[in-house]
């Protein structure tokens, strides 16, 4: 049985929205678990895997809109993964 084109992009699509939705279940979770406001690591993680998917299906769609929200926010969830390492980073070398 072959699959239709459509049917596959449309997984895609619904595939990067679960994984951008469940970064607001984590994120409330964890705050939960901590009584403050906090974001973890794993919501930059899946907020990065959630919305390079979308972009994925915003470009076989071709949606200018959907493409720049998504293409813009990778930025934003690359640069926060980067500073958490970093801060990481320079606890370790405080500590060693």
């Amino acid at each position: 049985m072959q699959l239709n084109v459509n049917m596959i992009w449309l997984a895609v699509g619904l595939l990067g929205q679960a994984l951008f939705s469940a970064r607001f279940l984590v994120q409330w979770l964890a705050s939960e678990r901590k009584r403050q406001s906090i974001i973890p690591v794993a919501f930059w993680w899946l907020s990065l895997c959630g919305g390079a998917t979308l972009l994925a299906y915003a470009l076989w769609r071709r949606d200018p809109v959907f493409i720049l929200g998504q293409g813009m926010g990778l930025f934003v969830y690359t640069r926060n993964l980067i500073l958490i390492r970093r801060h990481v980073r320079s606890l370790a070398e405080a500590g060693a």
